[in-house]
């Protein structure tokens, strides 16, 4: 029995055969993003109180919701979403669903995306049906609608069908989320749709919630942002920030000092540090600066293991994306859809591991 029916809610508006709902609901959950109530409703992934004191590049990738979800359950027949984006797709190595889809998966299945459009603008209105079956029998069935990688985005209504019955969707294996930090391939460049990324397909083959802290170019581990990761009570930080350093002598600035601010607040929450994964420039040219960059973070990880830390483990990123798996790209540099597979495949056991899922 369903006692929350949307035809009773006064919010709700009921235009062209759908009953139009808006955020926040509290039987909507949006995850991944957790300062979205301190925000006041906005799709940011840091603390807009924070926004003085963080890199400008942090600050503007972070209106980007990458890793944000709407999620519910719901026996509509039909489901459609209003979205209003700041602009045009723009990016020359990710097209239209990759850095603005917001993605639609029916019981861990993917079923559609919503696109910002050429003439998408400050008031102009997207409108995408993601499926409309009204005449099958009601079921019910878990929505998750994962908001995009690339592009910020105003959510202004869901639309089901106006008897459909919406109820707060299944918890996940953990009540904390994983937190990753890095780059942009953290973001999620360059995934073709938003829930192609390695964060996505871990967050669906181990049954966790995660929040995605990447930040495209800007990922560089400064003090502040540090802190700012730190403020999420998480079950466990994933690190793999260093190709933004662009040297080592930047990297070795930055990469203990951050983890040292994660143990302030976090003595013992699992970290897990990356290494980065192999370019196909430097697959080419051998050993490069790169290399000295995943000398730098094995030789911290060892000395804070050897010191006591026995929450903090390393993943080499070759072995996940290395000189055999050059497919797995877009341009060299950033992991295609079957790269962020292989990421999250090789990356999966060793959380589940950490996190005392297996």
């Amino acid at each position: 029995m369903f006692l929350l029916l949307l035809a009773a809610l006064p919010a709700a508006a009921q235009t062209d055969g759908f009953t139009w709902v808006t955020l926040p609901d509290s039987r909507m959950e949006i995850d991944g993003l957790p300062w979205y109530a301190e925000n006041g409703g906005h799709l940011f992934r840091l603390p807009s109180r924070l926004k003085d004191t963080l890199p400008p590049a942090v600050w503007n990738l972070s209106q980007s919701p990458s890793g944000g979800r709407i999620r519910f359950r719901t026996n509509t027949g039909k489901l459609a979403i209003r979205l209003e984006y700041p602009s045009a797709p723009n990016m020359t190595n990710m097209h239209a669903f990759g850095q603005t889809g917001v993605d639609l998966y029916l019981d861990g299945v993917y079923r559609g995306t919503a696109i910002a459009n050429k003439d998408s603008k400050p008031g102009a209105t997207v409108e995408k049906v993601y499926f409309d079956v009204s005449g099958r029998p009601a079921a019910m069935r878990d929505v998750t609608l994962y908001l995009p990688l690339y592009k910020g985005v105003e959510v202004l209504g869901i639309g089901v069908g106006k008897d459909a019955a919406i109820e707060r969707p299944a918890g996940f294996a953990l009540a904390k989320p994983v937190v990753f930090y890095g780059t942009s391939i953290t973001q999620g460049g360059c995934a073709s749709r938003s829930g192609m990324s390695y964060q996505a397909m871990l967050g669906r083959m181990l049954n966790i919630d995660y929040v995605n802290l990447g930040f495209s170019g800007a990922g560089k581990g400064e003090a502040e942002v540090a802190r700012a990761v730190a403020e999420v009570d998480a079950a466990a930080f994933v690190l793999d920030y260093a190709q933004n350093n662009g040297t080592l002598e930047s990297l070795q600035a930055v990469y203990d000092p951050f983890i040292a601010i994660l143990r302030e607040k976090h003595p013992n929450t699992p970290i897990l540090a990356i290494t980065p994964i192999i370019q196909a420039g430097e697959a080419l040219s051998g050993k490069n600066e790169m290399e000295a960059m995943r000398s730098h973070i094995r030789k911290v990880v060892s000395r804070r293991i050897a010191g006591g830390d026995a929450h903090l483990q390393l993943i080499e990123g070759t072995d996940l994306l290395g000189a055999q798996r050059l497919d797995g790209f877009v341009d060299g540099v950033h992991p295609n859809d079957l790269g962020f597979y292989w990421m999250a495949e090789g990356i999966a056991p060793r959380l589940a591991r950490m996190l005392g899922l297996k």
